[in-house]
Order: C-alpha cells, then sequence, then structure tokens
C-alpha cells in the first residue's frame, strides 16, 4: 500500500492511498481517497498514518454517512434488543436533543471538540422552544445515548475510534429526595381515603412498590391468610406510545413483600368492595383479576394513576411529591426506624444492598451514632470489674 499527497486549495488535501492489487472485475486500480486540511507537512504525517492502519489494521473506509443517518440506522438496529419503553427514550434523545446539534457532521469526521461544544450549546440553550438551556442530567442522558450509539458504529467499521468516550459529562448534582414522614403519610392516608387512589397509595407508602407493580399486580400474587400475609411482586406494567404491556421487574427476579395487619384488613376490604362493585356490572373477581383496576375490571394505565395523583395531590395541603416518592417515603420510615438495610433492600427490590445504602445515604447518619452507642454498652457490660 503506498500513498500520497495532492493540494486541491490552500491549506486543503487530498490523501491518496494506492493498493497495488488492482481490482479482479474491472482491473482498475483501486484507490482510497481521504480530504485533510492543514499544512503540507501534517498532511504527509496523515497519510503515513492511514497507511500504517491499512497494513496493521484499524482503518475504516471513507464515508459520507452523517450523524443523523447513522442514528436513524442504529436505531432501527436497537429496536429489536431493547425494551419499547428504552426505545422510544433513545429516539427522543437522539432526533429531539443529539441531531438538531449534530446530526449534519460527516460521522467519519465526528470529533470530540464538537461533541463537547454540542454538550455545552445543549446546556445554555438547548431547549427545543427556545427558552433556556438543557439540565445537565439531560445532558448526561444524551452523552450516554451517543456513546452506545458510536460503540456500535465502531463494530460495524464505520469509525476507528469512539469520540464520544473521551467527551467531558456535565456534572450532575443529585437532587433532595423528596418524601413524607409517618406524620405526613398519615395525613396523607386520611386524604385519599375513600377515594380510588386509596389502595395505589397504600402499596406504594406502606410496601414499597412501584408504579407499575402496584398497577400490574393481581389477586393470586396476594395471600391474605391467617398464616401468610404477603404479596408477591412478579411483574410490572411499562406504559409506552403504543400502549400498555406486562413485563418482568425492574431487576428482572420476583420478591415477596411481607403485609402488616392494618394492610391485610385494607387489601380484604378492598377485594370485597371491588367484588360487589364488578358484579354489579356482571363481571366476576378472579385469581387473575388486577388489585387495581378500573370499575369494569380493566387494568389501570399507569399515566392514568399518575394523573390522579396529581389531581388528588393539588386539592390537599400536602407537600407536592411524585408518585414514586411514596416509595422512597416507605423507605425512609423503614430505614430511619432501625429496619437493617438488607431487609430494606429485599423489600424494595434493589438487586444489590449497595443501591440501597446509596439511595438512601441520607437516613443512615442517626443509625451509625446508635450503633456505636450500643456497640460500646456490650463491651462495657462484658468488662468485668475489678475485685
Amino acid at each position: 500500500m503506498k500513498g500520497s499527497i495532492k493540494e486541491r486549495s490552500p491549506g486543503t488535501w487530498a490523501i491518496i492511498l494506492d493498493n497495488p492489487e488492482r481490482d479482479p472485475v474491472t482491473g482498475k486500480r483501486r484507490r482510497k481517497w481521504h480530504t485533510f486540511h492543514g499544512t503540507k507537512r501534517e498532511a504527509q504525517v496523515e497519510c503515513a498514518r492511514l497507511v500504517t492502519m491499512i497494513k496493521h489494521g484499524g482503518y475504516t473506509e471513507p464515508t459520507k454517512t452523517t450523524v443523523a443517518q447513522f442514528l436513524d440506522r442504529w436505531l432501527t438496529h436497537e429496536k429489536a434488543s431493547v425494551a419499547p419503553k428504552t426505545h422510544e427514550r433513545y429516539t427522543e434523545i437522539a432526533r429531539k436533543n443529539i441531531m438538531p446539534l449534530i446530526g449534519s457532521t460527516t460521522l467519519a469526521k465526528l470529533k470530540v471538540e464538537a461533541i463537547d461544544a454540542a454538550w455545552t450549546k445543549a446546556l445554555a440553550s438547548g431547549r427545543r422552544n427556545g427558552k433556556g438551556g438543557l439540565s445537565p442530567r439531560t445532558v448526561h442522558h444524551m452523552r450516554r445515548v451517543l456513546i452506545k450509539a458510536l460503540n456500535q458504529a465502531v463494530v460495524w467499521e464505520m469509525i476507528p475510534k469512539n469520540p464520544a468516550t473521551l467527551s467531558k459529562p456535565p456534572k450532575v448534582e443529585r437532587k433532595a429526595m423528596s418524601a413524607y414522614g409517618s406524620d405526613t403519610t398519615a395525613q396523607l392516608l386520611e386524604a385519599v381515603r375513600g377515594t380510588r387512589i386509596y389502595v395505589p397509595v397504600l402499596l406504594a407508602v406502606m410496601c414499597g412498590l412501584r408504579r407499575g407493580e402496584v398497577v400490574a399486580l393481581r389477586w393470586k400474587d396476594v395471600e391474605l391468610g391467617d398464616n401468610q400475609r404477603r404479596l408477591s411482586v412478579v411483574a410490572t406494567a411499562e406504559q409506552t406510545k403504543t400502549g400498555v404491556r406486562q413485563k418482568e421487574t425492574k431487576t428482572g427476579r420476583g420478591r415477596v413483600v411481607d403485609l402488616s395487619a392494618s394492610m391485610t384488613a385494607e387489601l380484604l376490604r378492598h377485594r370485597a368492595a371491588q367484588a360487589e362493585e364488578q358484579l354489579r356490572l356482571g363481571v366476576r373477581v378472579t385469581p387473575d383479576s388486577f388489585v387495581v383496576a378500573q370499575v369494569d375490571g380493566q387494568p389501570l394505565q399507569p399515566n392514568s394513576l399518575t394523573h390522579e395523583w396529581v389531581r388528588i395531590l393539588a386539592k390537599s395541603d400536602l407537600p407536592r411529591i411524585r408518585f414514586h416518592d411514596l416509595r422512597h417515603s416507605h423507605a425512609t420510615q423503614m430505614l430511619a426506624a432501625g429496619v437493617h438495610p438488607k431487609v430494606a433492600q429485599e423489600r424494595l427490590g434493589h438487586s444489590t444492598i449497595a443501591i440501597t445504602l446509596d439511595i438512601y445515604s441520607h437516613v443512615m447518619p442517626g443509625m451509625g451514632a446508635s450503633a456505636a452507642e450500643l456497640v460500646d454498652a456490650a463491651v462495657r457490660q462484658a468488662v468485668k470489674p475489678k475485685a
């Protein structure tokens, strides 16, 4: 393989790579052309680099594919390997956030400098309505999606390496977690008692279920006997633009959540009331029926639950938090009450205890002081007084 350079205009050079082997069909010389901007010496260095890459591996054919064209191809490729909701999120970020910034750039010419400039612009003026920039967290998600996409471009040998991995991620500050204390939780339960959102709130704030897990829970997964008072979380509901689908839990495995006596009594009352209500419509409650359902027994949509929560909360004097924050409330109240983090992890369905400790570390300082006093008391009690 030989290489040469040819000046096209001041500061612009054509790098021509000659393959000594002719095309077996046409018999013509096979050449690869690259455009380079810089001095003659820099063009010669780049030419030598490309020749070396061809000889030893790592060379990719020059292409005019733009970042936008590649991302569209990548999104099609990803659709079969990720969850529908994940694919929707990838599509939204790629087409609405990334493409407007670097979509017209040729993929082979995409550099770290251009990507960093895109993140800076997104933070300053990235909103589609023109009113300010995107949050650091959103830009962080944009970077993660671009890295994932360009990793595939490397696999497809469209680029030699992924420039997005070297781009500087924005600093994301952790938001203070919103959660209700026990007193506020009691006020909440009184405020929603008698409404259709009462049982979903109970399952979230007293059992730590996620929104999708609440909606997907069926009566066959709930045991309300004298000896067994528990529910099994084995599925979750995911809402996409095409509808709601049932899928496995977030961690990919189910969990068992023990129920208190009062929670058991509330679920028994709810099941009786639900059976009576649906019977009027000629619908019979079966083990496959949903615990939280519409009047006719049909499953509730996750978004509908959120909308109802926002509506009910707006009519009260309670602090405004997300429905998901009821799960956080359950977790913080458990840990503050001295429940072992391992028990909390299993009840919440975290894959590891490290996740539980990381998310709820703000609850732990008081527990650490209490542990120190308990250890100290135990040691002092064990030390025998001198005769």
